[in-house]
């Protein structure tokens, strides 16, 4: 599920795009009002975490415009500004949650799911690719019916690669998507965590599910 994030504060922007990134959201930011208007409005986009006061346009407007061009996707404004009134003006802007700062981000990754929950391409709670399943609520992966104790890293590690079943993901893509970072040449740190992740998801088990393409990168994938 990909999830926008307006926000221009760097430290609020990097901590939601962490978290989110390791409960398996893929995540775009945009710190500029304008900017992130047109993000939003280019399509593809599963929800927008929104901030009011913005550089150039505030998140009033940018929500009222996203619903003047049709744009439903699900809005939740994050925001300092917690008078009554206003939270009634961006409820009836369009929003469809709203949220004061400080906030746990444990809230927040509620409110999240449970909005694409409602969304016609709500997220499903369960994946399963062969014997492997993994439970996104709760935060759990089991394979054979015994359950895998992964970090966190390793989980949204995991989540890519069952998203995107079938497919070679590079080293660099792997790097940008779970890590945020773009991916050094002279360092092995994906192919560490693939190791790792293999020792196990797949190393207990006759069917290995987590394949390497050499010169390319990886693929998660039942062969027979």
């Amino acid at each position: 599920m990909h999830i926008l994030v307006v926000e221009d504060d760097r430290r609020t922007s990097a901590y939601l795009t962490k978290g989110l990134a390791e409960n398996g959201f893929t995540v775009d930011t945009s710190d500029r009002g304008e900017e992130g208007l047109n993000i939003a409005c280019s399509g593809g986009y599963d929800l927008v975490i929104l901030d009011v006061m913005l550089p150039q346009r505030d998140g009033w407007s940018i929500l009222s415009e996203m619903r003047r061009r049709g744009k439903q996707t699900p809005v939740i404004f994050l925001t300092a500004r917690d008078a009554v009134p206003e939270k009634v003006k961006g409820l009836e802007l369009g929003a469809d949650d709203y949220l004061v700062k400080p906030f746990a981000f444990s809230e927040l990754l509620a409110r999240v799911r449970s909005l694409l929950r409602r969304s016609p391409t709500r997220q499903p709670d369960t994946m399963r690719i062969a014997d492997l399943v993994i439970d996104l609520p709760r935060h759990k992966v089991t394979r054979g019916g015994s359950r895998l104790e992964l970090t966190p890293k390793e989980f949204a590690l995991l989540l890519l690669l069952v998203r995107r079943a079938g497919e070679v993901l590079s080293r660099t893509l792997i790097a940008e998507m779970v890590w945020d970072i773009n991916f050094d040449s002279e360092t092995n740190a994906v192919d560490v965590a693939i190791r790792r992740l293999r020792e196990k998801v797949d190393d207990p088990y006759s069917n290995k599910l987590i394949h390497t393409v050499r010169g390319v990168g990886y693929v998660l994938e039942e062969r027979n």
